[in-house]
């Protein structure tokens, strides 16, 4: 997931040198979502492998 949010970003930032405004923020948008995501399944892995004393493997 983290993958597809650097993916967006990049691409956000192509179309921001471009200069087409509309692609820019929609990726953009979708970066930052995704990103989000990521960032609140990590910590929610973080404390599940906390509480429960276990390794979460991925």
């Amino acid at each position: 997931m983290l993958r597809w949010a650097f993916i967006f970003l990049v691409l956000a930032l192509i179309a921001g040198v471009f200069g087409f405004g509309g692609v820019a923020a929609t990726s953009a948008g979708i970066a930052k979502t995704l990103f989000m995501v990521f960032v609140i399944f990590a910590v929610v892995a973080l404390l599940v492998g906390l509480v429960t004393g276990k390794k979460i493997s991925t």
